[in-house]
């Protein structure tokens, strides 16, 4: 079945604007140490996609690029404005990760799996059983 994406992004502060028009070969949630760093998050998600899907829109001056240099191919790119993510093509040029998160319009696609689950944080194990609230606690 072909995962097609068609959908609109942004940073946070909307000064760097895209959109991403091409077939999805993965979705993962990554839970290596990497990318609970680097996200500040439990995990990553991430669509992999062909370079050639990404248009920019707006912005492309406040992007920074950030090559882990102990790293064999991990990298990130985020607005230099508001630091949020953005899509970035891999070292190889072989690939365009793009940050769900960092997508406006709804999606239907759904993760393919998780990966990097024996370096998940250990704390993770414990959010399906922490309440739920439709917006911020009143209590914090």
């Amino acid at each position: 079945m072909t995962k097609q994406l068609k959908a609109a992004g942004q940073c946070l502060c909307s000064a760097v604007q895209f959109e991403i028009d091409g077939e999805v070969s993965s979705f993962h949630l990554c839970y290596c140490s990497r990318c609970r760093h680097s996200s500040g998050s439990a995990h990553a998600a991430n669509l992999f996609t062909s370079p050639d899907a990404i248009v920019w829109q707006a912005g492309q001056e406040h992007i920074q690029r950030f090559e882990l240099a102990t790293a064999k191919s991990w990298a990130k790119q985020f607005c230099k404005i508001c630091g949020s993510g953005l899509p970035y093509i891999n070292r190889s040029g072989s690939f365009l990760v793009v940050p769900a998160g960092s997508l406006n319009d709804a999606i239907a696609l759904k993760p393919d799996d998780r990966i990097f689950c024996d370096d998940r944080a250990d704390w993770v194990q414990h959010i399906e059983q922490s309440p739920e609230f439709s917006g911020l606690p009143t209590k914090f």
